[in-house]
């Protein structure tokens, strides 16, 4: 059995596949790089776990995230995804979520991509950090403070430094998979 991060070992099969498959691989996706957002900014409060569990539930209700559907979300969708039991139902991250659709779109419009906006802030290719214990790696960095203050600059909601650097984790702007992770390697070679 292969050697993990601390934090997915002894858990569900989504949470162990998550961390094997998709935390820390660098995304060059629009789409992939929204549905993170939503996700991450929906945690704020709650654990991963919780989110992973309601990611299909995610899906259908936000449009597969397509970002110029949510963008156009009204009230009456919202009052209609408070009653969704398949998502977390607070109206303040409901309403976040398509007001950063909106943001999103105007930041794809200024730089080309959503991509090409956040992989500036770490000049183009992931940080590759090398942490030996989980009291290591830190919830913020001063990219993850720069990132965050610039994007609520633009409107955003829900994305302080702490989320924006699990986002960073997520989409693999940085490498944080322990060094005794199988995983730390192989994106290493291959991002």
């Amino acid at each position: 059995m292969p050697k993990r991060c601390d934090w997915c070992e002894n858990t569900f099969y989504q949470y162990i596949r998550y961390h094997d498959e998709e935390w820390g691989v660098p995304v060059y996706d629009e789409k992939t790089q929204f549905e993170f957002l939503v996700l991450e900014s929906s945690q704020a409060g709650l654990s991963w776990s919780t989110i992973l569990k309601k990611r299909e539930g995610y899906r259908k209700a936000f449009a597969n995230f397509d970002v110029g559907k949510i963008a156009a979300f009204e009230d009456a969708k919202v009052q209609q995804l408070l009653s969704n039991p398949d998502i977390i139902r607070n109206e303040n991250k409901i309403r976040s979520t398509i007001n950063n659709a909106q943001r999103f779109i105007e930041i794809q419009q200024e730089h080309g991509s959503f991509c090409n906006y956040i992989w500036d802030f770490v000049d183009g290719k992931p940080i590759h950090n090398h942490w030996e214990t989980m009291d290591q790696v830190p919830a913020t960095t001063e990219i993850s403070d720069e990132l965050s203050k610039d994007l609520k600059n633009r409107g955003f909601k829900f994305i302080g430094s702490t989320t924006i650097y699990a986002h960073m984790q997520a989409t693999g702007l940085v490498n944080d998979h322990l060094t005794s992770c199988f995983r730390h390697e192989q994106i290493m070679q291959n991002h």
